[in-house]
């Protein structure tokens, strides 16, 4: 385990030498949550209490979600692209021929990267925003752990899905296309645009009953105390149970792409 500490760490240091860019995307994330701040305010202004928020509540979505952007990858930026040309230029081989585990080795290294970023590209929108809007924050303090570690396992399957994105260029060879397709759905279901509580019926309770749904809306209803004593487990729950079926999934198709490799010579 000492390996892969070390690898988060390195992970964590690679992105902290990019000072212009997390500058650039602290500013991207401030400008692009005012916009859509106001957009909310005017439609709660429409529709008070709508998807079970007051308008309070429902800038503080605003926010935390601004705040997790980078964090979970929504608009990529992690590890998947890096993994996908090592699998097409064949560099993957060496990955592959180290004494560590390859899944265990990127998740590691992004799981450092997270960090950083929500450090980085994470505090300062929210402060801005709390700043500058009345926000639904937590004043009891025991929330916040809870939304540490729903945090924490929104991040695991933002990596685990991607892992899986990432290991289709074994079969696709360029993966510019999957990429695009996961940040669609990614911006989509995980309630980026609008939160998850709001889309009706049917329809809705499948949205939430995807993976996308436990990077940024779990974590969101956490803070915000929408799930509370045994519906605060059952929702870590739920993060947790995608986050181990989205890591086996990977662990079966790293399996599957690394067999295929051996038998093509590689």
């Amino acid at each position: 385990m000492r390996l892969y500490a070390a690898v988060a760490v390195s992970g964590f240091r690679r992105h902290a030498t990019y000072r212009v860019a997390t500058a650039a995307g602290v500013f991207t994330n401030t400008v692009f949550g005012f916009i859509v701040a106001y957009t909310f305010i005017a439609l709660w202004d429409e529709r008070p209490h709508l998807g079970g928020y007051d308008q309070a509540q429902a800038l503080t979505f605003v926010w935390v979600t601004q705040a997790l952007l980078a964090p979970v990858a929504l608009m990529g930026g992690g590890f998947q692209e890096e993994l996908q040309e090592r699998i097409r230029s064949g560099d993957i081989a060496v990955d592959l021929y180290r004494p560590a585990d390859l899944q265990l080795w990127w998740l590691a290294g992004d799981l450092g990267r997270a960090a950083f970023d929500l450090l980085g590209r994470g505090v300062v929108p929210l402060a801005v925003g709390a700043l500058a809007f009345d926000l639904a924050l937590p004043v009891d303090p025991a929330r916040w752990p809870a939304f540490a570690f729903s945090v924490l396992l929104g991040i695991v399957v933002s990596i685990a899905l991607r892992y899986l994105v990432a290991l289709c260029a074994f079969w696709l060879l360029d993966g510019a296309g999957v990429n695009m397709i996961s940040v669609l759905l990614s911006i989509f279901f995980t309630g980026m645009l609008l939160p998850l509580n709001v889309f009706p019926g049917l329809f809705g309770e499948i949205v939430r009953m995807l993976p996308w749904s436990a990077m940024l809306q779990v974590p969101a209803d956490v803070l915000l105390g929408q799930h509370t004593g045994t519906g605060l487990a059952g929702a870590l729950a739920f993060q947790a149970g995608w986050a181990v079926a989205l890591l086996a999934a990977g662990r079966g198709l790293q399996s599957a792409a690394t067999t295929k490799v051996v038998v093509q010579g590689g």
